[in-house]
């Protein structure tokens, strides 16, 4: 199983477009920068790393 869930990211972002887009964005920077805020990730992948991010409430989209 895919950590974390589809649910679980749709608790912070409700739109599944947002929330892919929002991931990739942050998956270039994080691919581009070789850095990420999560302390202790469980992710290897730069896509794996922004969804933790964004589970873990540390990303948000403006409105």
């Amino acid at each position: 199983m895919l950590e974390p869930s589809i649910d679980e990211l749709q608790k912070q972002i409700r739109s599944k477009y947002t929330l892919a887009t929002l991931a990739a964005e942050r998956a270039r920077v994080i691919l581009d920068e070789e850095t990420t805020v999560l302390k202790n990730p469980k992710s290897l992948t730069p896509v794996g790393l922004a969804l933790e991010e964004i589970n873990e409430g540390l990303l948000r989209v403006k409105k």
